[in-house]
C-alpha cells in the first residue's frame, strides 16, 4: 500500500510540474531570446556570485531533466554562454546525468511492474537484449542528440540495465553532445552585430551542431565494424557481389533476386537443390496427404449417393507417385535453370573462411557479401534405446516402400498431425504420442480439440500428457515405453516417426571458426535487417527464424539480397507483421496473426468474432459442412488483429485476411465485397457480418422497429 501511495506521488509531482510549467509559462524563461536578452544581466551576477550562481544553474538544470520538461538543449546553449565552455561542459555534463538518473529510477519505480505485466514478453525479449549489449545500446543513443533523451530515460528505466550503468554510460555518452552544444552557446554569446551573425566560427557551431548525430552514427559503425573485423584482411577486390551457402527456398530466393538485379551470384548446396521444402519437406508431404484423401473419399464415397469401396492401397506406388511428384517440380529449383538466370552454382560442401571468404573444395571465393541458408533438420531426442528401432523423420521417411502395420508418431504438432492422419487413411493402425496436454499448442483451445477429435474419428489413437521414456527391441518385436501420471505402459509398433521439432544446421560450415554469433536457441543471431554480427554476413530461413516456414523463408530472402546489394544506401527492416502459417491435415488450420492465446500472453486487448462453417452453402453441398473461422479485431475498431480458419482449404481461404492485415482495410470493406456464391470464400465475408451485428446495439434496432412502423 504504501509503495503504491509513493509512486501515486511521484505521478503527481510530475503532472503538477507539466501544469505549473505551462500555467505560469516558464517555457518563456527558457527560451534562447530571453537568454539572449538578459545575458548582460546574468553575466553580471555570475561575476558577483559565482558559486552561487553555478549552484542554482546545476539545480534548475537537474530539475528540468528529472521532470522531462522542456529548456534542456536552451540552457546547454546558455551554458556556453554564461560560463565558457570548460565550466559550462563539466556543469551540463554532471547536471544532465544527475537529472536523467532522477528521471530513469522514477520511471522504474512507478512504471516498470505494471510494463513488465502488461507486455511480458516484449520486455524479456528487450531485456535479453540489454542483459547483452544494453551498455553499448545506450552509449550509441546518447552520442545523437537529436534523439530525445527524456524518452530513453524513460525507456532504459523499465528495463534490467543497472543503475551505476546508467549513469556512466550516459556522463560518458552524451559528453560529445554536450561539448557540441555549449560551444554552440559560446558562439551565439559573442554576437555584437549584424556581422557576426555571418562570423566563421558561428557558422562552424552551427554547422557542427547539425552533423554531429551524422557523425556520431558514422564513428559507432565504424567502431563497431572495426571490433568484429579485426584480425580479418579485406580483399582489395571480389570475385563476387553474393556468395548464397544453401538452395532451399531462403538460398534459391536470395541468388534469384541478386543475379535478376545483375550482381555476380554464387550458389553452393551440399546436397539437393530445393532443399527440405522439396525433397523431404512441404512437396512430398502434401503428395502423400492427397494420395490419403483420396483413400479416405473413396471410403466415404455414400455420403455423396457414390457406393463407398474399401480402396487397395500400393503403398509402394503411393511413394512412388511421391518421388514422380517431386521430380515434376524439381526443374523449376535445378542448377539449370539458375545457371540459365545467370547464377554460378556450386555442389560440395562451403567452408567461412573469413567474412569475405568461401571455400568451395580446392577454390576460394572472394565476395562482397555472403548469405547463409543452410536451412533446419529434425530433432531426434536422446531418448534411451532410440538407435536401435531406426526412428523415421521427415528426411528418411519418404524411403520406405512398405506401409507401417503399426506406427507411432512422435510430437503432436503440425507435421506429426499430417502424417498420423494420412497413414491411419492408407490403412496404418496410428498412435499419436504427445508430452503435452493438448496437441496444435500453437494454435486455440478450440481447434486443438476439434482437430483431436477428427483424428479420433479416423481411428487416430491420440495419447497427449504422455511422454517416451525409451525404447525397447524384444524377440524381434518393437516397443516404446510411455509414461503418463506416474504410471509406465509399453506399446508395441512397427515403425516411429519423429516429429518433436527442428534444429538449425548451424555446423560444419566455419560458423563457429570466424564467431558468427548464435541466439539461446542455437539458431543465427541477426537484427532487423537480416546481418549477423558482421554486417557483410546476411541469414535468413530456418538458420535463423523466428518462423520455419517456407514462405517466411522466401519473404526474408529478399531482404538479405537487398541489404546485400544496395544497404550502402538504404537498408530495409524484415517485416513480420503479418506472417500466416498453414497445418494441412483434413479439415486444414490456417492462422495469420495473434489467435486468442497469444493476444492473452502479450497482454493485447480484443474481440473475438466467430462463424461456423457448417452454416456454410457450399460446405454443405461439398459434405464439408464442419470447422470454424475466428477472428480478432481491435476493440471498438474492424482492425484485423489476426484470423484462424479450420475448413476445406482453409489455406485459401485466408488470403483475404492476409491482405487485410498488410495493407490495412478491415471486417467492412470485407463485408462490402461481393463474394462468389456459392464458394467457401463466404465464410470470411458471413463472420464480418457477425462482427458487424454486434457493433450495433439493441437499443439501435428498437429505434428502427419503430421507425419502420411509423413508416406503415
Amino acid at each position: 500500500m504504501k509503495k503504491h501511495v509513493t509512486k501515486l506521488v511521484i505521478v503527481l509531482i510530475f503532472i503538477g510540474a507539466a501544469i505549473a510549467f505551462n500555467y505560469y509559462e516558464l517555457g518563456e524563461y527558457l527560451s534562447l531570446d530571453y537568454i539572449k536578452t538578459n545575458q548582460q544581466k546574468f553575466t553580471e551576477y555570475y561575476q558577483d556570485n559565482q558559486i552561487q550562481t553555478l549552484g542554482i544553474f546545476l539545480a534548475i538544470y537537474v530539475l528540468v531533466t528529472a521532470l522531462s520538461l522542456p529548456g534542456a538543449a536552451i540552457m546547454t546553449l546558455a551554458a556556453g554562454g554564461l560560463f565558457g565552455l570548460v565550466t559550462g561542459v563539466i556543469l551540463v555534463s554532471f547536471a544532465s546525468t544527475i537529472g536523467a538518473t532522477l528521471a530513469f529510477l522514477s520511471s522504474r519505480f512507478v512504471l516498470r511492474d505494471y510494463v513488465r505485466k502488461k507486455f511480458s514478453s516484449k520486455v524479456k525479449a528487450i531485456n535479453k537484449g540489454i542483459e547483452k549489449d544494453g551498455a553499448f545500446y545506450l552509449f550509441t543513443l546518447r552520442l545523437i542528440p537529436a534523439f530525445p533523451f527524456f524518452v530513453i530515460n524513460l525507456a532504459m528505466g523499465m528495463t534490467d540495465i543497472s543503475l551505476l550503468t546508467f549513469y556512466v554510460v550516459s556522463q560518458i555518452g552524451m559528453l560529445a553532445g554536450t561539448i557540441v552544444y555549449v560551444n554552440a552557446g559560446l558562439q551565439l554569446s559573442q554576437i555584437e552585430s549584424l556581422s557576426g551573425i555571418l562570423s566563421p566560427e558561428l557558422i562552424g557551431s552551427f554547422v557542427l551542431l547539425g552533423i554531429f548525430p551524422l557523425i556520431a552514427k558514422k564513428v559507432v559503425n565504424f567502431l563497431k565494424k572495426r571490433k568484429v573485423y579485426k584480425g580479418y584482411k579485406k580483399p582489395k577486390n571480389y570475385d563476387y557481389n553474393m556468395v548464397v551457402i544453401g538452395a532451399g527456398s531462403a538460398g534459391l530466393v536470395t541468388a534469384y533476386i541478386s543475379a535478376a538485379v545483375k550482381a555476380k551470384v554464387a550458389l553452393i548446396e551440399k546436397n539437393k537443390m530445393g532443399g527440405d521444402c522439396l525433397n523431404t519437406g512441404c512437396v512430398p508431404s502434401k503428395a502423400i496427404i492427397k494420395s490419403a484423401k483420396v483413400a479416405h473419399q473413396m471410403r466415404n464415397a455414400s455420403k455423396y449417393g457414390v457406393e463407398s469401396a474399401e480402396p487397395q492401397i500400393d503403398f509402394k506406388k503411393v511413394m512412388g507417385r511421391v518421388h514422380d511428384v517431386i521430380a515434376d517440380i524439381e526443374p523449376h529449383d535445378s542448377i539449370e535453370r539458375y545457371e540459365g538466370l545467370g547464377v554460378e552454382c556450386f555442389t560440395g560442401n562451403a567452408k567461412i573462411l573469413s567474412p569475405w571468404e568461401v571455400q568451395i573444395g580446392d577454390q576460394i571465393l572472394k565476395t562482397k557479401n555472403i548469405t547463409i541458408a543452410t536451412g533446419a533438420s529434425p530433432v531426434v531426442p536422446p531418448i534411451p534405446g532410440i538407435e536401435e528401432v531406426s526412428p523415421l523423420t521427415s528426411e528418411n521417411l519418404w524411403e520406405i516402400e512398405e506401409l507401417p502395420k503399426k506406427l507411432v508418431v512422435l510430437g503432436g504438432g503440425p507435421i506429426g498431425c499430417e502424417m498420423a492422419q494420412s497413414f491411419a487413411r492408407l490403412g496404418s493402425e496410428v498412435t499419436l504420442v504427445e508430452m503435452g496436454d493438448r496437441i496444435m499448442s500453437i494454435e486455440d483451445p478450440v481447434v486443438s480439440e476439434f482437430i483431436q477429435e477428427r483424428l479420433s474419428q479416423e481411428s487416430v489413437n491420440v495419447l497427449c500428457n504422455h511422454k517416451a521414456v525409451k525404447f525397447k527391441v524384444e524377440g524381434g518385436s518393437k516397443f516404446i515405453v510411455l509414461k503418463s501420471e506416474g504410471s509406465e505402459k509399453d506399446l508395441e509398433f512397427d515403425q516411429v516417426i519423429v516429429a518433436v521439432g527442428r534444429k538449425a544446421n548451424i555446423k560444419g560450415f566455419g560458423l563457429e571458426d570466424i564467431g558468427v554469433k548464435l541466439r539461446e536457441n542455437k539458431t543465427i543471431e541477426a537484427n532487423e535487417f537480416l546481418q549477423t554480427n558482421y554486417p557483410n554476413i546476411f541469414v535468413c530461413g530456418d538458420v535463423t527464424g523466428p518462423y520455419q516456414l517456407t514462405h517466411t523463408a522466401s519473404h526474408q530472402a529478399w531482404f538479405c539480397a537487398v541489404n546485400g546489394l544496395f544497404g550502402w544506401a538504404k537498408k530495409f527492416k524484415v517485416d513480420y507483421s503479418v506472417i500466416p502459417w498453414a497445418t494441412y491435415t483434413d479439415p486444414e488450420i490456417a492462422t495469420v496473426g495473434l489467435n486468442e492465446q497469444s493476444a492473452k500472453k502479450e497482454g493485447i486487448e480484443y474481440e473475438l468474432t466467430t462463424y461456423g462453417v457448417e452454416e456454410l452453402d457450399r460446405a454443405i453441398a461439398d459434405s464439408e459442412d464442419h470447422g470454424m473461422v475466428r477472428v480478432l479485431t481491435k476493440p471498438g475498431s474492424d482492425k484485423i488483429l489476426g484470423a484462424t480458419i479450420v475448413s476445406n482449404n482453409a489455406a485459401d481461404i485466408l488470403v483475404e485476411f492476409i491482405a487485410a492485415m498488410k495493407h490495412g482495410f478491415g471486417l467492412n470493406k470485407i463485408l462490402g465485397t461481393i463474394h462468389v456464391y456459392p464458394t467457401m470464400n463466404e465464410a470470411n465475408k458471413y463472420l464480418a457480418g457477425n462482427w458487424k451485428k454486434k457493433q450495433t446495439s439493441d437499443k439501435v434496432f428498437r429505434l428502427l422497429a419503430k421507425y419502420h412502423s411509423l413508416m406503415r
